[in-house]
């Protein structure tokens, strides 16, 4: 999907104007992406809330300088940033203040964490896309008649001919049509700049 949607820029003008809903979209969109990433990059289960905490302070305090001509990686890109750097603080933290627990083989697994170098662009498995996706389309979803949408989902998800989704549903090929672009268009403006 492009990433110059305008939708995307209503996102970012949400956020710089510290709109709540803007907020809570984007956090409601990223947050399971903050924590696979924090996964990935081998922060403990019982820490990774903390460091999604401080990803999301950053991002608050930073957003007045975002300026999404000047990230290639669009805003998903911006925030792996952010991430790896609140990963890295994380880290050099328990360096500082190791646990009590766990003696030196844990200092020892958290320093190799530590001087383990993050990749520039963001992890991306399979699942790490599909879940924003996933994500994106139960917010949507309710935004469209049944109809709509099963004819969105026939046409994109499962492939259906637009003849054969006309027959079995008696639309119009060029509702069908029509559907399939309104939820799709809806599904970029959600996602913003998701590639």
């Amino acid at each position: 999907m492009a990433s110059t949607d305008s939708s995307s820029h209503s996102l970012l003008l949400g956020l710089k104007a510290r709109d709540d809903a803007a907020w809570t979209r984007l956090v409601e969109l990223y947050a399971p992406l903050v924590r696979s990433w924090c996964r990935y990059s081998g922060v403990s289960e019982r820490s990774v809330s903390d460091v999604l905490q401080e990803v999301f302070l950053a991002v608050h305090r930073a957003i007045d300088r975002y300026r999404p001509q000047q990230e290639s990686a669009g805003l998903r890109g911006w925030i792996w940033t952010i991430a790896r750097n609140k990963i890295h603080d994380h880290f050099r933290r328990l360096n500082i203040e190791p646990d009590a627990r766990g003696g030196s083989s844990a200092l020892v697994q958290i320093q190799a964490v530590a001087d383990t170098d993050l990749p520039e662009e963001p992890p991306s498995r399979p699942d790490d896309t599909t879940a924003l996706l996933r994500r994106g389309l139960e917010m949507v979803r309710v935004e469209f008649r049944e109809a709509t949408w099963d004819a969105f989902w026939r046409a994109t998800v499962l492939g259906q001919s637009t003849e054969q989704i006309s027959d079995e549903t008696g639309l119009s090929p060029a509702a069908i049509r029509q559907a399939k672009s309104r939820v799709l268009r809806r599904l970029r403006q959600q996602l913003g700049d998701m590639e």
